[in-house]
C-alpha cells in the first residue's frame, strides 16, 4: 500500500498523529529531500525505515519504478514532499499514476496545507476557489497565465517565489484590475506575516522589499456579471 503523507509546511508541531503513526510503521519512505524528512523523523524519535529513497522532479521516473517494486514485494511505502501534501506543486504525480495503473491501493494521510491556511486567513470569499500553483517566471507568460482566470468569479490562490512577488502583484493588478488580495509570507514559520489590501497597494508595499520565506497569494474573483 502507498500512503500519501502530508507533512508540516513549517512548524513541526502541525504534523498529525496519523502521519506520525504511518511514518513509524512504513517499510519504505520516498521523500523529496531525505535530509528534510530525516529532520521530522528525528524530531519525533522515529527510526529510519528500512528503505529511504529520494523522489524529486529530476529522478521521479526512476524512483517511481523503485516504489512499484517495493509495493510488489509487499512493502508499506510512504510518500512525502518537503512540506505540505505531495503532488500539490510538488513531485509525486507520475509515481501515483504508475502505482494506480499497477493496481496498488493508495491511502491519503491529510494534514497541513499552505493553500487552505492562506485562504482561511485571507478574509476573501472561501466558498469557491481555484489553486493555480506557481505562475511562469517571465512577464509575458505570467500575464497570459493570469488572463486565463480574469473572468472567473472564484477566489484565486497561487504560490510565488519571494524574489518575484512584487512583479506578480504588479502584473495581477494590470491584468485583473485593482482587486482585493492577501499575501501570506512564511506561514507557520519564523517570519510569518499576512498582508491584506488591493493589488496596487500590495504591489507598492512589496516593491524593493526583501521577502523571506515562501509566499502564498490569494486574490478575489471578478465581480463582473
Amino acid at each position: 500500500m502507498l500512503y500519501v503523507v502530508a507533512t508540516p509546511i513549517g512548524n513541526m508541531e502541525d504534523v498529525t498523529l496519523r502521519a506520525l503513526d504511518v511514518l513509524r510503521g512504513c517499510d519504505a519512505l520516498a521523500a523529496e529531500d531525505t535530509r528534510r524528512t530525516r529532520q521530522l523523523l528525528t524530531r519525533y524519535e522515529i527510526p529510519r525505515p528500512r528503505t529511504l529513497l529520494s523522489l524529486h522532479e529530476h529522478n521521479e521516473e526512476h524512483s517511481a519504478q523503485r516504489v512499484v517494486g517495493l509495493l510488489d514485494g509487499g512493502a508499506r511505502v510512504a510518500l512525502c514532499s518537503d512540506a505540505g501534501t505531495p503532488l500539490v506543486s510538488d513531485p509525486g504525480y507520475r509515481t501515483l499514476r504508475l502505482v494506480v495503473e499497477k493496481g496498488f491501493p493508495v491511502v491519503a494521510i491529510p494534514g497541513p496545507s499552505a493553500v487552505l491556511a492562506a485562504l482561511a486567513v485571507s478574509a476573501l470569499p472561501p466558498s469557491s476557489f481555484i489553486f493555480k500553483g506557481f505562475p511562469p517566471r517571465k512577464p509575458g507568460p505570467r500575464k497570459r497565465f493570469l488572463e486565463a482566470d480574469a473572468d472567473a468569479p472564484h477566489t484565486l490562490i497561487l504560490f510565488e517565489s519571494p524574489h518575484r512577488i512584487a512583479k506578480l502583484l504588479a502584473d495581477a493588478h494590470e491584468v485583473l484590475g485593482d482587486r482585493e488580495a492577501c499575501v501570506c509570507v512564511d506561514l507557520t514559520k519564523r517570519y510569518e506575516a499576512t498582508h491584506r489590501g488591493v493589488l496596487s497597494a500590495l504591489a507598492g508595499e512589496f516593491e524593493g522589499e526583501t521577502v523571506r520565506g515562501e509566499v502564498t497569494v490569494v486574490i478575489a474573483g471578478t465581480t463582473r456579471r
